[in-house]
């Protein structure tokens, strides 16, 4: 009898050379958790994503059908010589999908299913005449139901009945909890203009400039400043009536002139009709200026029909209980089966289970704060991963390896203990996780570390440490240890004394209550770095985004402030700028050196060399957008798309270029450097900044802009990448190159999360440009959970102490050791 044969205990990758991966061979153990770590751009994405869930994914794909495929997304095999006992993977991404409209925290957990399950077999039901029949098992076994005080037949409603996505949806808005209406503040945005001048601005632009003659003849001076008029005349351009009136009317354009008959559309009604004839988005872009958001008055923002509300459990409908933070919503969950007949309780029990198994995940997560009807669409980032996260682990799987994309993104310290507990749970299922992470307090949970580098882009790509948490800290050459060990310095830059922290003066910010954020006075000190902290749902985001920059932006452009904000005071703040993790660019056609201003340089520099005048190739010439040396078979995009018959299409890079973007002629136009070397424009947009940094010194304005990148801790980025393909951190260092240098003494910098992405010695390069505007001037306010951000602060502000309805105020407020000493701070706890 044979033996059997050995379980295999690690993925074998042999020759790995997906991006800048150099040919590595490595050994992943199975059912256990992998942290792949490394420096910004060092291969950690590429060997994680780009070989072992591309693979998994695709031999998972593979043994399906060809029918199946084809309806499925297919993967392109992997550059990787051999991958030998890769599961059946499942990737976590760091940007999940942005959900739809409809999409809501209920809907994409899938709680509300379970809910929705109560409220149709567990709730007191309405008879058509309005009474309420007790809970009753007849609704399950699909009985006849009498209301035994009017004898009515009561229909209790399916879960699909109590869908606002179904047949539940409320139908004023169709389901989505709002209606637009028309802004009456937009109608006119310039009240000192003339009807006559244009004052009424949709009749300007919805194309019934007439109707400033048939507004005169309703009896309406439209020769005076539209505040001049009388409250009368100002009724009957808002929503006079709809009356005929004969004009005498002249084109402005031309000399013709007539008299007709037209019908008066006040200035409400001309939007209404030209959003009912809305075709298209362009059409749409015309309308909307003119039109608000506004919670549907119909169902109150539930999305539910009134049907829909009616059933009730516990004293209150479906609608009331979406409207529970989680953590509430558990606890009231919790006490259903107790108000409920005897005979009802083991199928209330059984329902009521299946939502506290989730839910139980989500609170895990931090997320106990989110109310199910918030949609979805607000949630952040690290939000909408950990909901996906947590429906991984309901699942239940076994034998699968999930690949998990930074999940500590948007994570608080304390958010984390859970994030480890589901790991833990994951592998205890048969499972294995690849944990690609910078933050070290879940990189520790990690069984095995294979760590990834030395440098970025080209000068990464090897394995340069692997093994546990003890032989990584012990290894010379790993670049985490020392953050693993907690040996490495914490702080990086020089602090302002407590006592000295307002001596430039001071941002004063008064607020009233905006969605679960309490009253707030905030006080934040001007030329220094402010990181403003607290757990998810805090009101971190509600403080800053919301509040903080639009006040600023009223007081700096005089206009009105926000509804919630009381007062705000910056004397001498003249500009306030976010810069966030939002994508560069909508198509491949942005790139590095066309977002900072270095490839029309280029092109100028190229049209003066001798090769160009010989051919008489001018700079528009050397566009990959529009120019005659661009590729002429994928037009400058650098790739073409392949139609694969049942498959869906396949971008892949242009065989005719290789993704260069440019025809064989413009690699005959060289720039000769004073070194000698000679260099094609495409040469030149394939190089590293690191590499092209080197070969430009001779061209003054290119070298400085790029300068500027490296400074950045961009220096691994080529000059053709794509930007809408970087990362949020990436990004959001890149919107800084054009702000470096300058004086900032009149400007805000608002960060939101910069360390995204970000292994602890990329947040010290990022400190350092901190400190670079602070030294010019500048005001930085950052909000954030990293530590080593939070330790290297002026001045912090914590929120807290939970999140949503047990938020929302500031906890603690003061310089990092203030915040260490306060016993109210979460974050303190941490630092």
């Amino acid at each position: 009898m044979k033996d059997r044969q050995t379980v295999p205990e690690c993925i074998k990758v042999r020759g790995a050379r997906v991006h800048n991966l150099k040919n590595i061979n490595v050994d992943v153990p199975l059912n256990q958790i992998v942290g792949i770590a490394g420096v910004s751009g060092s291969g950690k994405s590429s060997l994680a994503l780009g070989v072992l869930y591309a693979e998994g994914s695709r031999r998972y794909l593979e043994s399906l059908s060809t029918y199946t495929r084809r309806r499925m997304t297919g993967t392109a095999k992997a550059k990787v010589d051999e991958v030998l006992y890769v599961p059946a993977a499942l990737a976590l991404h760091q940007r999940p999908a942005v959900p739809g409209i409809r999409s809501t925290f209920g809907t994409g957990t899938e709680l509300l299913n379970s809910l929705r399950l109560m409220y149709s077999r567990l709730a007191s039901h309405r008879c058509p005449n309005g009474h309420y029949v007790p809970p009753t098992l007849k609704v399950a076994a699909e009985q006849e139901i009498i209301c035994p005080e009017c004898g009515a037949v009561v229909r209790p409603p399916s879960a699909e009945e109590l869908a606002f996505n179904s047949q539940g949806a409320c139908s004023k808005c169709g389901g989505t909890g709002s209606v637009r209406t028309v802004d009456l503040n937009s109608l006119v945005p310039d009240d000192s203009l003339s009807i006559d001048d244009g004052a009424v601005a949709p009749w300007n632009s919805l194309m019934w400039s007439l109707m400033t003659d048939v507004c005169r003849e309703m009896g309406v001076r439209t020769d005076i400043p539209f505040r001049e008029l009388t409250d009368q005349e100002k009724e009957i351009v808002y929503h006079g009536p709809a009356e005929k009136k004969h004009i005498f009317y002249k084109a402005k354009k031309s000399n013709q002139a007539g008299e007709l008959d037209f019908t008066y559309y006040n200035a409400v009604y001309t939007v209404e009709n030209a959003l009912a004839k809305v075709k298209d988005e362009k059409g749409m872009k015309r309308v909307e200026k003119f039109l608000k958001e506004e919670v549907c008055p119909a169902c109150h923002g539930s999305r539910l029909s009134e049907e829909a509300r009616a059933p009730r459990i516990r004293g209150i409908g479906l609608d009331q209980a979406c409207q529970m933070t989680l953590g509430d919503l558990v606890k009231w969950v919790a006490g259903v089966p107790g108000t409920l007949p005897k005979e009802m309780r083991p199928m209330a029990e059984s329902i009521c289970e299946s939502f506290q198994t989730v839910a139980k995940r989500l609170m895990d997560l931090g997320l106990s704060y989110l109310t199910l009807d918030r949609a979805a669409l607000t949630l952040s980032t690290g939000e909408r991963q950990r909901m996906q996260l947590a429906r991984a682990v309901r699942n239940r799987t076994t034998g699968v390896m999930y690949v998990l994309d930074e999940p500590s993104i948007g994570l608080h310290p304390s958010n984390i203990v859970g994030l480890n507990a589901v790991m833990h749970d994951l592998v205890a299922d048969g499972n294995s996780v690849i944990l690609v992470d910078h933050d070290t307090q879940i990189l520790s949970e990690a069984n095995w570390i294979i760590e990834m580098g030395p440098e970025a882009g080209n000068g990464g790509g090897y394995v340069i440490a692997e093994g546990s948490i003890p032989e990584i800290t012990a290894n010379a050459d790993s670049m985490i240890g020392p953050f693993l060990s907690d040996q490495a310095e914490k702080r990086v830059r020089s602090q302002t004394e407590e006592q000295n922290l307002f001596t430039l003066g001071k941002i004063y910010l008064s607020t009233e209550a905006l969605h679960t954020v309490k009253p707030l006075e905030v006080h934040i000190p001007k030329g220094r770095l402010t990181v403003v902290t607290g757990v998810s749902g805090s009101g971190k985001t509600t403080m800053v985004l919301e509040s903080l920059i639009p006040a600023l932006q009223a007081q700096i452009n005089g206009t009105r402030l926000p509804e919630h904000v009381k007062s705000v005071i910056a004397e001498d703040i003249s500009h306030v700028k976010l810069i966030d993790a939002t994508p560069i660019g909508i198509n491949v056609r942005s790139t590095v050196a066309t977002y900072v201003n270095v490839h029309d340089e280029l092109r100028k520099i190229y049209a003066r060399t001798a090769d160009a005048k010989k051919w008489k190739y001018k700079a528009g010439d050397f566009s990959y957008n529009t120019g005659k040396l661009r590729c002429p078979v994928c037009d400058g995009t650098g790739e073409i798309s392949l139609d694969v018959q049942f498959l869906p299409d396949v971008d892949v890079p242009c065989p005719e270029c290789g993704g260069s973007r440019y025809g064989k002629e413009a690699y005959q136009v060289y720039h000769e450097n004073k070194k000698g070397q000679k260099i094609s424009l495409p040469q030149m947009m394939a190089m590293d900044i690191h590499t092209a940094l080197e070969v430009t010194e001779d061209l003054k304005t290119v070298h400085q802009r790029l300068e500027v990148l490296e400074k950045l801790g961009l220096g691994y980025l080529t000059l053709g990448e794509e930007t809408p393909s970087l990362s949020g951190g990436e990004a959001q260092r890149l919107k800084l190159a054009s702000e470096m240098g300058k004086g900032q003494a009149d400007s805000v910098f608002v960060f939101d999360e910069p360390t995204i992405g970000l292994h602890p010695l990329d947040v010290r390069t990022l400190l350092q440009v901190f400190q670079t505007l602070i030294e010019n001037g500048a005001t930085v306010v950052i909000i954030e959970h990293d530590l080593d951000v939070i330790r290297n602060a002026d001045y912090i502000i914590d929120m807290g102490p939970g999140g949503g309805e047990a938020g929302g105020r500031i906890v603690a407020a003061g310089t990092p050791e203030q915040i260490q000493k306060n016993p109210e701070s979460i974050t303190g706890r941490y630092i």
